[in-house]
This record gives structure tokens, sequence and C-alpha cells, in this order.
């Protein structure tokens, strides 16, 4: 019947999108590498540069391997590799290509860093930095992240003047704004009182005319006094 091969297939799809999701769950909360938000960083020629670079793993790790690669336009080359026997264990240094290149993790206080610097900078520096990180604890899972350095003469200084320009237009919007809504409030209460100045005003006139029309509750109701 149409309506059970509908309902067969139905079930075969959420039964598939259940699979699914378990398969891709571990992998979710798997291994993770960063090197920061920025994805370029700039240094000046003859400086010293860090290269940061952290890991993450809900499954912790023993034994993790990792391993930092540069890549330009004509050079692919390892830099360090090194290992971390587990969360106790600070990063060791097995291979090093550069002396220039100081290892600079620690896992103290479950920051898992194995970030390096990188010293006496030069123009040829100029590259793509990665990390790499592959957990035998995750059935040898690998994760990694890049960083761009670019090696300049100078750095240049950031023109903040149409940012400022634009932060006191704002500024001086916003205060106006709270200018009228003050100037308003003020107004409203000047309008109230003297509404109630007018009506107080008002009942007073009244009160008089009743008086000088001998009208009852007025003195002209008081009779003179006979004469003996």
């Amino acid at each position: 019947m149409p309506g059970a091969r509908d309902q067969g297939a139905a079930r075969a799809r959420w039964l598939g999108t259940g699979l699914l999701g378990l398969f891709l769950l571990p992998v979710a909360l798997s291994l993770e590498v960063s090197v920061g938000k920025a994805t370029t960083i700039y240094a000046v020629n003859g400086t010293e540069i860090l290269l940061p670079c952290t890991f993450s793993s809900c499954f912790g790790f023993e034994n993790l391997q990792f391993w930092w690669s540069y890549n330009s336009s004509d050079t692919y080359k390892f830099l360090i590799n090194g290992t971390v026997k587990n969360e106790k264990s600070d990063p060791k240094v097995k291979l090093k290509d550069d002396d220039r290149i100081t290892l600079e993790g620690s896992t103290k206080e479950k920051m898992n860093n194995i970030s390096i610097s990188l010293k006496n900078l030069e123009f040829s520096d100029t590259g793509k930095y990665t990390c790499h990180v592959k957990n035998p604890k995750e059935k040898d899972f690998q994760h990694q992240a890049t960083i761009f350095l670019q090696v300049v003469d100078k750095l240049e200084e950031v023109d903040n003047t149409v940012t400022l320009i634009i932060l006191g237009v704002v500024g001086g919007v916003i205060g106006l704004f709270i200018f009228i809504l003050l100037v308003k409030k003020f107004i409203a209460f000047i309008i109230k009182k003297t509404q109630e100045k007018k009506k107080e005003c008002l009942v007073s006139s009244s009160g008089n005319d009743n008086t000088e029309n001998g009208l009852p509750g007025s003195k002209a109701e008081e009779k003179a006094p006979t004469k003996v």
C-alpha cells in the first residue's frame, strides 16, 4: 500500500539522520587547533614574533604529536616537531630545523599551548605557518590551523581620523537626542505648573465673585445691627 511505503520511507530517513548524527557527534567534539582570531600578523624585520597555537580535546590526549610547517610560494618545510605525553606534562621538542625557533608552549593550567617564537626575522620569513596536531587517543585524528606572517620594514601607523570623526558624529547625535528629551520634559513640567496656577487662579476668582454678588455663603448675607 502507498501509505505503508511512505511511512517506511519516513522511518528510514529518520534512522539515517540519527545514525549520521551519532557519527558526526564525536567529530564535532574531537580535537581542535587554534592560532587565534587574527589570520594575518605583521612583524618588523630583525625583531621577534610569537606564533600562537593552542589545542583542545574533549577526549583527553596521550603521546600527542605536534609540528609546525612553513609554506611560501616556492618553499615548504617542517620547522619543529614534538610530543606531549599527557595533560600533566609540558611539550617536548624532538626536532628543530631552525635555531631561531623556540617552543614557548606549556600545558600548565590546561592551556595546551604549543606556540613558538621566531627571532631575528627576515623578509624571507614571510609566508604561511601551520600548526599541526595529531592525537593517538582519538585514533590519530589530526587537525591544523594556519596563520600568515608578513615581515615588513616598519609598521605603519593606523590612521584613526575617520573612526574618530564617526564616533564624534554618533556621540554628538546621541547627545543632541538626550538634550532634546530633557528640554521636552522641562517644557512639559513648566506647562503643567502653569496650568495648575491658572486653575488655582480661576477657583480664587470664582470665590471673589460670589462674595460681591451676595450669593449664599457670602458675607452679603450678614444683616446690619438694628439701632435702639
